[in-house]
């Protein structure tokens, strides 16, 4: 089975940077995202990234978002399994959804 990630950063978003995930933030693809987003927080004030559309994070995805968020990066996330999971290894996230309002 092929697992892909799909890393976007839409467009009118310039500082601070958006980049919307979408797939599952496994294995190779976690070091993907994290080598780009570290070659964002270089030239960008900040960095959102935004996992609304990940449905899994394994321990390579855990490991890479936390230094990410170590870095600097915002983790935007949902409620949900994926948070959870996030929040139990002691990445800090920025939670969306059901009417929670952002910090």
């Amino acid at each position: 089975m092929n697992v892909v990630l799909r890393i976007t950063r839409p467009k009118g978003t310039s500082s601070p940077a958006l980049l919307k995930i979408e797939g599952k933030v496994v294995g190779v693809w976690a070091g993907l995202l994290e080598r780009e987003c570290m070659d964002l927080l270089r030239s960008c004030s900040s960095v959102t990234v935004d996992l609304a559309e990940v449905p899994l994070v394994d321990r390579a995805g855990v490991e890479a978002l936390g230094r990410l968020s170590r870095a600097g990066a915002w983790i935007r996330c949902r409620r949900g399994a994926v948070a959870s999971v996030l929040e139990a290894e002691g990445v800090h996230i920025v939670r969306t959804g059901e009417g929670d309002e952002q910090a």
